[in-house]
């Protein structure tokens, strides 16, 4: 099912503005017409700024909430509204690409350049069925950190290397008094739960489809088995684990964590400076990352990472002049701008902590200062993004199987499915849905 299918319909749209496009309406011509969500707003801004001041070129800028911006975008997708660039979420684009709203880049030479600078998940998540479709925006990873002050009370020198060791060391957290749940995890059925347990069946070694895409959940030794049976001990048999943690959403755990109440947790790589500033944290300057622990004989210290990303539209590459306009920017904002340097993956990193995708940033002063300021170094931050691994349950059909996917975990937490069963049930609903696509 598209997302249209869910909607008004193309009539109930216009009628409620949805496909009325500002951009068709008074705007410079011969300009670039991009639409983001309403993120970095001033930072986007400066960029735009810079650009036409470097290039000549006009931009036409709009954005949306990140909650109707899907929404909006389709709309004007599906009303042939004249957009050259827009940001994508790499959840979107296996549905986008079959739907023909994004131009391959694969054959631009200006821009899959900039791949030989990017982290390797970076690039494979703007990449469907063998072409890649855009330059990213920013690029993130779950990362495991850790409150040093509490492992220091406990007479822990070491975070854990091990989810083992992960247990040991809250249990004697827990026999100390130090916490009641040392562990924290944000397991509500979100938007963020399929990047949580992504970067935990991974981290065992694990995977949800093989090579082929085929399911794999239920295979007791690919992973996901392993990692819901973790869950399930670590709340129902250690107790290290809040019950309330399918509850928990990535915000709220953020402030659980920030509070200084768990020595562990799963965070998104771009909250430690929250995290680690007096002003929002009561843990400031005591949350430091370390290498998300293996799990089990096959373990890995790998994690889930994910992207956003610049996407041209196929108009704008169909038409030279938009097309030219068109690569200008998004090698501008995506890549290097006229002098060389990656200044808005910069400026989104020191002004916003986005981490970038762009690997030469990392030798950069200032981006170093941000991280020796923020994480007490950046060398960890760089070792697990080079462990990182996309979603590999992208697909034309993730938005319906994730659904199914977050109620078979939810289930597992709460102790009212064996995780055999529940990956059975998440796999079941994989290749259902894999097959009415064929």
């Amino acid at each position: 099912m598209t997302l249209l299918d869910s909607t008004l319909g193309r009539r109930g749209l216009v009628a409620a503005g949805l496909l009325a496009s500002p951009l068709a309406q008074s705007q410079p011509a011969n300009a670039v017409n991009f639409i983001g969500w309403s993120a970095a707003v001033d930072q986007v801004r400066a960029q735009i700024t810079a650009f036409q001041a470097a290039t000549g070129i006009a931009v036409n800028y709009e954005n949306f909430p990140f909650a109707q911006y899907r929404t909006a975008l389709v709309t004007r997708l599906v009303a042939n509204a004249p957009i050259d660039v827009s940001w994508i979420s790499d959840a979107w684009l296996p549905e986008f690409a079959e739907a023909g709203w994004l131009a391959d880049i694969s054959d631009v030479p200006a821009l899959m350049r900039y791949n030989a600078e990017a982290a390797q998940y970076c690039t494979q998540s703007m990449v469907y069925n063998g072409k890649q479709y855009g330059l990213s925006y920013y690029g993130d990873h779950m990362s495991f950190m850790v409150n040093t002050d509490m492992l220091a009370r406990a007479g822990i020198t070491t975070p854990p290397t091990t989810w083992e060791e992960v247990v040991e060391q809250s249990l004697r957290m827990k026999a100390q008094g130090i916490a009641e749940f040392p562990l924290l995890l944000s397991l509500a059925a979100d938007t963020w739960l399929i990047e949580f347990v992504s970067a935990l069946t991974f981290s065992f070694g694990g995977r949800f489809v093989d090579d082929a895409g085929a399911s794999v959940m239920a295979d007791p030794a690919r992973g996901a088995v392993r990692a819901a049976r973790f869950l399930r001990e670590a709340i129902h048999t250690h107790r290290i684990l809040s019950p309330g943690a399918v509850e928990t959403g990535e915000i709220n755990g953020l402030r659980a964590f920030g509070s200084g109440a768990h020595a562990f947790a799963i965070v998104p790589t771009y909250r430690i400076r929250a995290l680690n500033d007096p002003a929002q944290s009561s843990a400031a300057g005591k949350i430091r990352l370390a290498l998300m622990p293996k799990g089990g004989p096959n373990g890995t210290h790998d994690t889930c990472g994910w992207i956003r990303f610049y996407g041209m539209t196929p108009g704008a590459k169909a038409d030279r002049a938009r097309r030219e306009r068109t690569l200008r920017f998004m090698e501008f904002f995506g890549g290097r701008d006229t002098s060389g340097n990656y200044s808005m993956q910069k400026l989104l990193l020191t002004d916003m902590g986005l981490p970038s995708c762009a690997l030469p940033l990392a030798q950069d002063p200032d981006v170093v200062r941000f991280w020796d300021r923020w994480a007490g170094g950046g060398a960890v931050v760089a070792q697990q993004a080079g462990l990182a691994r996309k979603k590999d349950t992208i697909s034309p059909w993730f938005g319906e199987w994730v659904e199914t996917s977050n109620q078979a975990w939810q289930t597992v937490c709460l102790g009212r499915a064996e995780p055999e069963a529940a990956m059975r049930a998440a796999g079941t609903k994989w290749t259902e849905l894999r097959r009415a696509f064929r």
